[in-house]
């Protein structure tokens, strides 16, 4: 469905929706007859026993086919935690990556506040096997040589994880893996995904083992989390817009001595020649990343410790002690993003719908978040408790966060490498200036933590009224509550003052609500709350708040 067409669905009266049968506005897959039935608590989902043929290949006589319901493709952290999401709310899937193993690289390193929290939402334990296995980072320093510019820390951040946890992605993988397999789901590794085809009633690939096997499968939807390289955002042939910068970095994990910043406090350093960036791992460890001058080769070549001792001694701070790398990198930098993340029953997250600068660290923690976001709204529409149009909000809403941090980073990026002396003296003034005003600063360590994201413009958004409590804001989690979100089948929220009409609410929509109503955010106000802690919606009247919820449900879900 278009979001023209979701549009028009959240126009409709409650008794108009409930009448509602367009086919074009419900899932077609499983169909109504092999539906996944919804778990009970601590059960896992039933497998459809059949998925409609899909596309000519699925549709010649004698083909086997091999059947879930979600198909995903990449087991980085962004998979993973999408696979996770889905088996705790029983949705069949399989989980197939290319490479023989995880990876054994620190690459991205950075789990922020935002993410931490929907991490507590997940399987047993939440996000304290990665909080126990990772070094928090109170803040970052800037500096223009030995003159320190200003402090962003994230002590003020609202949210139980009021700092950066510094976690290498082979851990992030491994933990995610670990909690997976613990909820009955392996990932098929040396298995590539080829011959996508994607129709109006499901997916069909063929998968390719390490054997030489083929297996030929269908799914009801597909989701590719396979990377800036994606096979599948190339087999749906969506164009990659961007653009790659004009020079090389380097980038170097190594013991350092003598770094006289607290080892809880990164630090970014600009020179006139560029940037320099030192990143605590963990006391004694650190990232280094510096950009040099672009070089004529095919690929940014890696440094040697030598280069990445020079360009420290002559950007960073003095007296540091370099020695033992772990790795060693050369890269240049891509923001490169799609237009849309959703093509029919096909999904993009990741980087397989989004690259750019590391500048704020913000990638992997955006494409898990991406899965997030699908997660439930798959599941919703998998078990037929909402309306297929739900998965139509899942681009815009992720397509403009994901605007927003390509802008951002690449902004940094520009800034923290300007050239020109003049400009270096406007951006250290400027930097100082906004850095020396706390609130300014606390918005920044917000947007870092990434609790600032907001769906003010997404299509889900209902009724809301004035000041904090406008839809698509986040909803933070109230301390001694259960976090929304949690459990095996994802349910909106209602906090409210008790009344018959609010009690009415969960009894007549079991599928979509929790049945524990929540004390009130907000006086006289019913708010609704998504099972990603994001606002629905909040008004003083519950039947707006049904009429909403009316407008959501599968149509053969409205009694």
């Amino acid at each position: 469905m278009t979001p023209r067409n979701w549009a028009r669905l959240r126009q409709l009266s409650p008794a108009s929706a409930q009448r509602s049968t367009d086919a074009s506005l419900r899932s077609r897959s499983p169909g109504h007859d092999d539906r996944v039935a919804w778990p009970r608590d601590g059960q896992a989902g039933q497998r459809p026993a059949r998925s409609p043929a899909v596309g000519d290949e699925a549709a010649r006589p004698g083909r086997r086919f091999v059947t879930s319901s979600v198909l995903i493709v990449g087991a980085g952290p962004v998979g993973l935690t999408l696979a996770s999401e889905l088996a705790r709310y029983g949705v069949p899937l399989r989980l197939v990556d290319r490479a023989p193993q995880r990876t054994d690289q620190s690459r991205a390193l950075v789990l922020w506040s935002r993410t931490l929290e929907l991490l507590d939402r997940g399987a047993a334990g939440g996000a304290a096997p990665f909080v126990a296995a990772g070094f928090r980072i109170a803040g970052v320093s800037v500096l223009a040589g030995e003159t320190v510019v200003g402090r962003v820390t994230m002590d003020a951040v609202p949210s139980a994880h009021a700092y950066a946890l510094a976690l290498p992605q082979s851990e992030t993988e491994r933990l995610l893996e670990e909690r997976l397999a613990g909820q009955g789901v392996a990932v098929e590794r040396r298995t590539a995904a080829d011959a996508v085809t994607v129709g109006p009633d499901g997916v069909a690939a063929v998968l390719r083992h390490a054997d030489g096997r083929e297996e030929r499968v269908r799914a009801d939807w597909l989701v590719g989390c396979d990377g800036a390289h994606s096979t599948v955002r190339h087999a749906l042939g969506l164009p990659f817009a961007g653009e790659t910068l004009p020079s090389d970095w380097i980038l170097a994990d190594l013991h350092m001595t003598g770094y006289p910043r607290p080892d809880t406090e990164a630090s970014v350093h600009w020179h006139r020649d560029g940037v320099l960036l030192i990143f605590p791992i963990r006391p004694g460890r650190y990232r280094i990343i510096a950009d040099t001058p672009q070089t004529d080769a095919e690929a940014a070549p890696a440094p040697t410790l030598d280069d990445v001792r020079r360009l420290v001694d002559r950007r960073g701070p003095a007296g540091t002690r370099l020695s033992d790398p772990v790795w060693l990198a050369g890269f240049r930098i891509n923001g490169r993003k799609v237009a849309a993340y959703r093509q029919g029953r096909a999904f993009l997250a990741g980087d397989a719908a989004h690259i750019h600068s590391p500048a704020g660290g913000q990638g992997m923690n955006t494409g898990m978040q991406d899965a997030v976001n699908l997660a439930w709204k798959l599941a919703l529409v998998a078990h037929g408790r909402a309306d297929a149009a739900l998965l139509d909000s899942y681009s815009p809403e992720r397509s403009r966060v994901g605007d927003d941090v390509l802008k951002a980073a690449e902004r940094l990026t520009r800034v923290a490498t300007l050239t020109n002396p003049i400009a270096q003296g406007v951006r250290n003034a400027v930097a100082r200036l906004v850095l020396g005003l706390p609130r300014l600063a606390h918005g920044i360590a917000d947007t870092m933590a990434e609790v600032a994201i907001h769906y003010g413009a997404s299509p889900l958004n209902g009724p809301g009224v004035t000041g904090w409590l406008r839809p698509g804001a986040r909803v933070p989690p109230v301390p001694g509550q259960v976090p929304v979100g949690a459990g095996p089948a994802p349910r909106f929220v209602l906090f409210a003052e008790p009344s018959a009409a609010v009690a009415a609410l969960p009894q007549a929509f079991a599928g979509l609500v929790d049945p524990e109503i929540r004390p009130a955010l907000h006086n006289g106000t019913v708010a609704l709350v998504r099972p990603d802690g994001y606002l629905a919606c909040a008004t003083p009247d519950p039947a707006a708040v049904a009429g909403y919820l009316a407008r959501l449900a599968a149509p053969d879900r409205m009694d």
